[in-house]
Order: C-alpha cells, then sequence, then structure tokens
C-alpha cells in the first residue's frame, strides 16, 4: 500500500526534480517553520497523478533529529476504501526565515514546497510546485470560510494558476 502510493509520489518528485517555483512566483518571507508545524488539511488542490482519487488529504509535518521537517502525507483512496500514506522529509532551500523547501518521498530526489501565500496566524496555506501544474490550498482545519477560499484561488489565479483545475473538496 504504502509501496504504491510513494511510487506516485515519486512521479511528482521526478518531474525535473526542480525545487524552485515558477520564474514569476515568490515564496514569501518571514517564515516561522514552528508556527508551521503541525497538521494541515487540503482543501482544494489541482489534480496530480500521486494523489489522483485521494479525498480527506492531511499533511502532518514535524522536526527531524537532523534539523529538517518530518512530512507525513495521508489520504483516503475512493478506489481501494483504504487509507494511503507516505513518509518523506523537507529541508530549506535558502534561508530558513523564506517559505522555500525541497520535499522528498524517495531517495535523493527532491520536489520544491513554496509557500506563496500564508495568513498572519498560520491558518491558511497556498504551495506550489516548481511549475503551474502543482497547488495546494491547505488550511489548519477540515474546511475553509468560501470567502478565503475564494481570496487564495483568486492568488493563484493572479499568478496565471488554471482556476478551472482546481479541485475543491
Amino acid at each position: 500500500m504504502i509501496r504504491s502510493f510513494v511510487t506516485f509520489l515519486s512521479s511528482f518528485i521526478l518531474t525535473g526534480c526542480n525545487v524552485i517555483p515558477p520564474s514569476d512566483i515568490e515564496p514569501i518571507n518571514n517564515f516561522e517553520l514552528s508556527r508551521y508545524l503541525g497538521q494541515w488539511y487540503e482543501v482544494a488542490r489541482i489534480d496530480n497523478r500521486f494523489e489522483k482519487g485521494l479525498t480527506k488529504v492531511t499533511a502532518n509535518y514535524s522536526l527531524r533529529d537532523d534539523g529538517g521537517v518530518k512530512v507525513i502525507n495521508r489520504g483516503w483512496s475512493q478506489n481501494k476504501h483504504r487509507w494511503k500514506e507516505s513518509i518523506g522529509k523537507a529541508y530549506f532551500v535558502g534561508s530558513s526565515n523564506k517559505g522555500a523547501l525541497k520535499v522528498s518521498f524517495f531517495g535523493p530526489f527532491y520536489g520544491g514546497y513554496n509557500i506563496i501565500k500564508l495568513d498572519k496566524n498560520y491558518q491558511y496555506s497556498l504551495v506550489v510546485g516548481p511549475d503551474k501544474d502543482y497547488l495546494w490550498i491547505l488550511s489548519r482545519t477540515p474546511t475553509m470560510p468560501s470567502n478565503l477560499l475564494n481570496e487564495y484561488i483568486n492568488f493563484a489565479t493572479s499568478y496565471g494558476f488554471d482556476s478551472n483545475r482546481i479541485i475543491v473538496f
């Protein structure tokens, strides 16, 4: 079960192994990892191969002994009627006060995890990958007020992300 999920996640990571966001997008500054750690719920995303068919997706972030971040992603497979889980690691790309990280779920291959919008209370986050095919809107709770969700979607579309591709849960 875990191996197949890792295979799907690896396909994302191997997509160029690029860790920087699209050139017209800048990760946030004044980022505080300690406030970002913990449980997040995926409330919207641009669908991708490694999450296809998954709902109730969560991400849990905690500190690793080596200073990195332990990542546990979990989602419910509608087709297989079971949970899929993948454990990875993330590290800052450059300064630790910038929301630019690289994440790996498979060996030495990393993909971008770039936080481009984050509310001041660290309750809602907009994360993008290396190109405009990867986007996640995360919340500390399973749902997000519709006005805030629309604000985050509009922010993404202002940078060229296709709102028609964003799936809201």
